[in-house]
């Protein structure tokens, strides 16, 4: 059997009620395993336990956390797919739109990976952690989130040498997918060409390879993107 279909076994996907989530949830089912899915909005969940929670409130994500581990009897996966965006010029999104993209993307990913951390190393599980590919490329109008995904990616990076041998942590680094994620910009921030957009359904592919990869083998991070994408290198 190769990596990708292995049984990625009891997994967590925060934002899986849309987009990249959903795929990772619909993936991580068709490989045998269950998902439990952390979202602010649950209604189109189905299939699957789904918790309703802020990802940017550290004690809601605890004791969701502590929920979903308890009623699967442990973690074997975590994948961090939550993620929000406000776009403009520094100076004309207002403070506090700015600092909720922190506060869900990477925050949110902060408060996630601490909580399920005691069930993951238990059963030498493995955190995805979705960074973009605005974690690695900066661009103008864009400070919150680049901000936020090269944090996440910072913390990734210093999580897999911390807990190296314990558990084992991805950096997931997708660029645009077509997914709901662009429908509240204004139409200047909007993708004018999304035949340059990924199937959110290939990165959830190489989230489960990730996961399934043999103990002891470890994909520490993986950029992917459609062919003709332009926002990366």
């Amino acid at each position: 059997m190769n990596a990708a279909a292995s049984n990625p076994g009891r997994v967590l996907v925060t934002g899986g009620g849309s987009g990249l989530g959903a795929a990772v949830v619909e993936a991580v089912r068709a490989a045998g395993g269950t998902p439990v899915v952390l979202d602010r909005d649950v209604s189109r969940v189905a299939g699957a336990k789904a918790l309703e929670v802020d990802v940017a409130d550290r004690e809601s994500v605890a004791a969701a956390v502590r929920e979903a581990a308890e009623s699967l009897d442990g973690l074997d996966a975590v994948v961090t797919a939550a993620g929000i965006d406000r776009c403009g010029r520094l100076e004309d999104v207002p403070a506090e739109e700015w600092e909720k993209v922190i506060g869900v993307n990477l925050l949110g990913t902060v408060s996630v990976v601490r909580a399920a951390l005691p069930y993951l190393e238990a059963n030498h599980g493995r955190v995805v952690t979705v960074a973009s590919s605005l974690g690695i490329k900066a661009v103008s109008d864009a400070t919150a989130y680049c901000a936020s995904k090269f944090g996440v990616v910072g913390f990734s990076r210093a999580l897999a040498a911390e807990t190296r041998g314990r558990i084992g942590v991805t950096t997931m680094i997708p660029a645009g997918m077509k997914t709901r994620f662009f429908d509240d910009r204004t139409e200047q921030y909007k993708p004018q060409d999304d035949s340059r957009l990924n199937d959110p359904e290939r990165v959830a592919e190489a989230i489960l390879f990730a996961l399934g990869q043999p103990r002891g083998c470890e994909v520490r991070e993986m950029v992917i993107c459609h062919e003709e994408e332009d926002s990366w290198p």
